[in-house]
């Protein structure tokens, strides 16, 4: 809703369009521009949009600017057929990428521009490790750019050892709630969310975002809207790419009043005039919090989030979000403020407010469950190669 979209396309455009007036793409020439996407649907949207201006200016007598999709799920026959022609700009998810360049399908020879959307979510993913490797396939000296609307110590790690001397621009606290959107949260016992969920599609007219942390449950969901009347739709990742498709565009176009989903529609997806934003669950960390509720609130409306927690929530994570609600001036319910830890009274109201290093405010980086979590992992790594490397010595 801050049009971060805009500010890495148009450059990108105008860039392409100065290439293509100084000396047209030959055949299998490109892509000048490289736009990485975490998710499909985000891809598409993004593709979506560089279409829209690239018509628009063919529409004017500008030269074509060709832009290809190449995301899984899809043939692609279509993403070559482009390609064959020459093509200035490709949006891709990392996966459909690795395999095109593993195949020599496609070239970043001349490639010039690369951005990466959402990027603290493609790291998440796993997908450090592809991200590296396309960077190898490079030629030439490019311009790159990370956007996310959180930016935790992970990503800034990550910048710092794949960018040469990068340069952070924030716009307002990074991982912050936007002020447009009304957060309520209700404590709802586990077997009483799905009954309590019909009560809460009352509170604001459609369309509503539903986020569920499994695929089971988004799919017990769906399925009890539909029983019950409600016109909604589904997606997560084990759908195949034609169904989240469909699911997506008839949300968009107005033609369903709900879309049920995982994770994987919380980044980056914009849908007009989303009046509420429902988690059946709370995530388990702070910034996909963040992530899902700014799906409503967009381009200066208002929305309401609703989050249903319980017992079975980790304390740490309703710390954060109950300090989260306190800095964007949100009711506060009671059984939140009754959550204190150890080290609160120590937490100034300064800049250093909260976590450096997942960016929660409601801990310090000394009891940090993320840092602890890949502390553990790092250390029963080291363990495992040093008995695997004393196996192979003793042979």
């Amino acid at each position: 809703g801050s049009g971060k979209t805009l500010v890495f396309v148009l450059p990108l455009i105008m860039f392409c369009l100065e290439q293509e007036v100084g000396m047209p793409f030959i055949s299998n020439e490109g892509p000048y521009g490289l736009i990485i996407c975490p998710s499909r649907e985000l891809a598409k949207q993004t593709f979506d949009i560089v279409q829209h201006y690239t018509n628009s200016l063919r529409a004017e007598g500008c030269p074509e600017i060709r832009c290809c999709l190449a995301i899984g799920g899809v043939p692609p026959a279509e993403s070559l057929k482009i390609i064959g022609r020459g093509v200035h700009i490709m949006v891709a998810t990392p996966g459909r990428l690795m395999d095109m360049l593993g195949k020599k399908t496609v070239k970043l020879d001349v490639c010039r521009y690369l951005c990466m959307d959402e990027a603290d979510r493609m790291i998440d993913m796993g997908f450090e490790e592809d991200v590296r490797t396309i960077f190898s396939f490079f030629r030439g000296q490019r311009q790159t750019l990370l956007f996310s609307a959180t930016m935790p110590k992970k990503i800034q790690n990550f910048a710092r050892s794949a960018l040469v001397k990068p340069v952070t621009i924030n716009v307002g606290r990074a991982g912050a709630a936007s002020m447009n959107v009304i957060q309520e949260v209700d404590y709802v016992k586990q077997e009483a969310k799905i009954v309590y969920l019909l009560e809460c599609l009352q509170k604001t007219p459609p369309p509503v975002l539903i986020f569920a942390e499994k695929k089971q449950d988004v799919d017990a969901i769906h399925e009890y809207l539909l029983l019950k009347g409600v016109e909604a739709v589904a997606i997560h990742g084990g759908k195949d790419q034609e169904e989240r498709s469909r699911s997506v565009e008839a949300f968009r176009k107005a033609k369903k009043d709900v879309l049920v989903a995982t994770d994987v529609a919380s980044k980056g997806l914009d849908f007009a005039d989303v009046q509420h934003v429902i988690n059946y669950d709370m995530p388990d960390d702070v910034e996909n919090y963040v992530h899902r509720i700014g799906r409503t609130g967009r381009s200066g409306k208002t929305g309401i989030a609703t989050t249903f927690i319980n017992k079975s929530n980790d304390e740490s994570v309703l710390l954060d979000l109950k300090h989260l609600l306190m800095e964007a001036k949100q009711k506060v319910p009671p059984f939140l403020l009754e959550l204190c830890s150890e080290n609160e009274k120590y937490l100034n109201l300064g800049d250093e407010r909260g976590c450096s290093y997942c960016g929660g405010l409601g801990h310090r980086i000394t009891e940090c469950p993320k840092l602890e979590a890949i502390q553990n992992k790092q250390a029963s790594n080291i363990g495992r190669r040093d008995y695997l490397a004393s196996n192979a010595a003793d042979y």
